[in-house]
């Protein structure tokens, strides 16, 4: 990863230089507030490691003008201001984490990696989609084409494995073990019993049929022809 150190104190600002790049990481450092905004407006970073207290232009402020900007850099401050009120204040201010000094390199560098892994996670899906159909994870809401569906706890489950396999062909074991929790066959027709009741309500009414059978295999959702 690439790190901007903004750190007024050479002595503080070398120990992390040097343990970052040993690390193996790119290691960019400014020793002011002005330069601290300045490289960090350019958002080539994957952190920013900010100090409180700072000549020129204090930490906090360096901070809430890289976030009124649009920043989204990830943000740890270090600082020997350890009292509640002054953590509080940084995090409010736009940090994501908060390290008092004096502090062991093996803390900073874990809060750090932990920071850059969060900020690169992947969004959490809440909606999803095939042709005119959706779901809405969040509010657990069903509409196709504008018109709501009403759907029982378990057909809400069965069709959302289907729509997040869409286009692919679903089988019964795959079925069973996704909406059901068996990990065994109960030899019954319960999944042609749930299938039939999701289809007559996801398809019945429209010109398009999206919940398909698949003749020896299973099932499949898809909105093309």
């Amino acid at each position: 990863m690439r790190v901007l150190i903004v750190e007024d104190d050479d002595k503080t600002a070398d120990y992390m230089v040097k343990g970052l790049t040993e690390s193996g990481h790119v290691v960019d450092r400014a020793s002011d507030g002005h330069e601290g905004l300045f490289l960090g407006s350019e958002g080539s970073h994957d952190l920013i490691i900010l100090d409180r207290m700072l000549p020129k232009l204090d930490g906090l402020a360096v901070l809430q003008a890289l976030r009124s900007n649009g920043s989204t850099t990830p943000v740890l401050i270090l600082s020997a201001l350890a009292q509640v009120d002054e953590r509080v204040a940084g995090l409010r201010a736009g940090g994501d984490d908060y390290l008092t000094k004096p502090f062991a390199y093996s803390e900073l560098q874990a809060r750090a990696e932990a920071l850059v892994r969060r900020n690169n996670a992947p969004a959490v899906e809440t909606k999803l989609q095939a042709g005119d159909l959706e779901m809405d994870l969040l509010s657990r809401r069903v509409e196709r084409s504008g018109k709501a569906i009403e759907l029982q706890p378990r057909e809400f489950r069965l069709l959302e494995y289907l729509l997040r396999h869409a286009g692919q062909t679903v089988t019964r074991t795959m079925l069973l073990e996704g909406v059901w929790d068996y990990h065994f066959d109960p030899q019954t027709n319960v999944i042609d019993v749930h299938v039939s009741r999701l289809r007559q309500k996801i398809d019945k009414g429209f010109d398009k049929q999206l919940l398909h059978t698949v003749r020896g295999a299973g099932y499949m959702l898809r909105a093309d022809t």
